[in-house]
């Protein structure tokens, strides 16, 4: 039996000494009153720490808010207990939520001209849209452009995606690599769009405009 349960109140001993139809004490998580569960319902949901004493407390607890305060611009607010532990970081508002992505970048200092002019342009476009570039924390794995409260992201891929330019081998490991990363979209329910840049042997803005519109039209769709 694991003894790291938060709101037993029996003891090892006691546990061990049950038939599979005693019932055992606990304290419920959310309103503290006792109650009873029979020893083969705790084995079944041993790996639940916590433990209610009907659903309305489950589902109260689940909705319990608390005050916490903005990472960005330091105002307090309430925020559900459940999304405070999936999310740790707190921003009152999706606007403090891009100023505080978008000034934090600690990635993507390998980053060609095209994706930084793209970047500036999108940021320009959607101030109030959290837009991540060059981030590994959500896939593991790099995105040029991720947009997670669209469930968007962009891959911009150069003639190094296409062609062999350093050989077979690192043509095959980079394809490898792009078949893995739209797998890993495809499992966290992420659309990814390949916008093919091949074409584009220098930058200059009038070119990159078509990547731009392609990119801005996607969005506009999903939102």
């Amino acid at each position: 039996m694991k003894t790291d349960m938060k709101n037993h109140l029996f003891s090892e001993i006691e546990y061990l000494n049950a038939s599979k139809k005693d019932k055992l004490a606990f304290k419920c998580s959310y309103c503290t009153k006792t109650f009873y569960l029979p020893k083969f319902r705790i084995r079944r949901n041993i790996a639940n720490k916590h433990k209610f004493c009907s659903n309305k407390c489950r589902s109260e607890s689940i909705n319990k808010k608390i005050k916490v305060v903005c990472l960005n611009c330091s105002k307090e607010f309430n925020k559900y207990l459940n999304q405070v532990k999936k999310f740790p970081n707190h921003f009152c508002s999706n606007s403090c939520s891009c100023t505080y992505q978008n000034t934090h970048k600690t990635t993507g200092t390998r980053i060609s001209k095209l994706e930084k002019w793209l970047q500036i342009k999108l940021i320009e476009l959607y101030p109030n849209l959290e837009i991540q570039f060059n981030t590994k924390d959500t896939i593991n794995s790099e995105l040029d452009i991720y947009i997670p409260s669209l469930n968007l992201a962009f891959e911009l891929n150069g003639i190094f995606h296409y062609e062999p330019i350093y050989g077979q081998d690192k043509l095959i490991q980079i394809q490898n690599n792009d078949d893995r990363k739209f797998q890993a979209c495809l499992e966290h329910n992420i659309e990814l769009c390949i916008i093919d840049t091949s074409k584009q042997k220098y930058f200059k803005e009038k070119t990159s405009e078509k990547y731009l519109n392609i990119i801005t039209n996607i969005i506009n769709n999903k939102k």
